[in-house]
């Protein structure tokens, strides 16, 4: 039986909580925003895996539909409103315009939707498709703007409100969060942090004799002489904060790519340097079991 998921069901909860009894002429009703297809619905991200027919485009696209196909469903109908707030009067044709322009932006909390079928005017049907391979829809999309998900996000339950929160507030509708209580450091503040990190962390204790016979003890000098080097780390503080902010971009849905491109930009004397004074000892001594065998 086809679901609802609580991600989506989040979704449609944030919108009714501001568009309904919104002000405004026209406010959205709970029956305009819909998640699974009636009984008779099949195909398409309106249904889950019970209701899928051969071949159907929701399924075999694309391997993120295929890897996330099981009973829930993985799509969204927005209904009309209107409302007026101080910043001005916003409809569904905005509404849609905003998102596909988000989406095409790639911005961050779009990245789960795979299409949005939408009216631009409330005359013209077109389909924004991220995968490039539709372009149309059918005339009930004057009335209604319909957004589908890449079904692996909604077997994970990621948060698909994002999009949404922001939308409301740069209409007005809700105010944008001031506390900086929680706000995340940014690229400049962590490398900065790593950097004074390394050059006061006391990452190896001294006195382990030969370093050029003992893997053990060189990989230790190593890091510790890594360690101490403030003008080495200080130089390095900007090649974190690069690294950092490239990783700060980058789409984390696809979680072991991410690590092994992680990894491959890493050289031995990076990985060296980061050792914290905790691990280290265990680091060395698993690199010597290695050696030996």
């Amino acid at each position: 039986m086809t679901r609802a998921p609580a991600n989506l069901l989040a979704v449609r909860s944030l919108l009714l909580t501001h568009l309904d009894n919104a002000p405004g002429p026209d406010d959205l009703d709970p029956g305009e925003v819909g998640i699974v297809g009636d009984p008779a619905h099949r195909g398409g991200y309106h249904c889950g895996s019970d209701r899928v027919v051969t071949n159907d485009y929701s399924v075999v696209e694309s391997p993120r539909d295929r890897a996330g196909l099981n009973d829930y469903a993985a799509g969204l109908d927005v209904g009309q409103f209107r409302v007026t707030t101080p910043k001005g009067t916003f409809d569904l044709p905005h509404y849609s315009r905003w998102l596909v322009a988000q989406c095409a932006a790639n911005t961050v909390d779009t990245r789960d939707i795979r299409e949005v079928i939408y009216s631009p005017d409330g005359t013209t049907v077109k389909r924004w498709d991220r995968l490039g391979k539709r372009s149309s829809g059918d005339s009930s999309h004057r009335w209604h703007t319909h957004k589908s998900y890449f079904r692996d996000a909604i077997k994970a339950g990621r948060d698909q409100t994002a999009v949404v929160r922001r939308y409301l507030t740069e209409i007005g509708l809700i105010k944008a969060p001031t506390s900086t209580e929680d706000d995340m450091p940014t690229a400049q503040e962590i490398a900065k942090a790593l950097g004074d990190y390394l050059v006061t962390a006391d990452i190896w204790p001294n006195g382990y004799g030969d370093r050029a016979t003992n893997p053990k003890i060189a990989l230790g000098t190593f890091v510790a002489a890594v360690a101490n080097d403030t003008y080495t780390m200080r130089g390095s503080t900007a090649r974190t904060e690069q690294a950092v902010a490239q990783l700060a971009g980058k789409d984390f849905t696809d979680e072991p790519a991410i690590v092994a491109g992680v990894l491959a930009s890493l050289t031995p004397e990076k990985i060296a340097a980061a050792i914290p004074p905790t691990m280290a000892k265990q680091v060395a001594d698993e690199l010597t079991r290695r050696l030996v065998e």
